[in-house]
């Protein structure tokens, strides 16, 4: 630690380029992945703003379950929808698994308009939000009784 601390001191220069850079790789990250939005400011733009719900997932994880009002366009779709996308005059929210594909989703787009949902529905239902269509997992012990603890 002592040797990190006079390194640090004896070169100031190559420290400070160092933090610049670093500044400007988050800055740059942060504006290539496109804007966060969290799951209580997703419902306000929806009410205030009309804002459009696009959720990038696979069809399959979609019907498991989504946020109300959003329409499903798979990530591998998304290529042929761009105009259909870029079309949309009201913010657009994308919504994938974690948040992570809806920046890439954003960057193919390439419109100021367009948000992700920070944490994808991972996120959604960390905050408590509920989803539509959520099927319940069919229990595995059907037609049995529950094992008990109770003797």
């Amino acid at each position: 630690m002592d040797r990190a601390l006079e390194f640090v001191g004896n070169h100031p220069f190559l420290f400070g380029i160092l933090a610049v850079l670093a500044v400007l790789f988050f800055t740059i990250e942060n504006k290539r992945s496109g804007r966060k939005i969290s799951p209580n400011t997703l419902g306000m733009m929806v009410n205030s703003q009309n804002a459009q719900l696009i959720d990038i997932r696979t069809k399959k994880k979609f019907e498991t379950g989504y946020i109300q009002g959003s329409r499903n366009i798979p990530f591998t779709e998304l290529k042929d929808r761009l105009e259909e996308i870029r079309a949309i005059e009201q913010p657009v929210i994308i919504i994938c698994d974690m948040g992570v594909q809806a920046g890439a989703a954003i960057q193919m787009i390439g419109k100021d308009s367009v948000y992700r949902l920070e944490g994808g529905i991972g996120g959604w239902q960390a905050a408590g939000m509920p989803l539509v269509g959520l099927k319940d997992a069919k229990p595995k012990n059907k037609g049995k009784a529950k094992p008990s603890l109770h003797k």
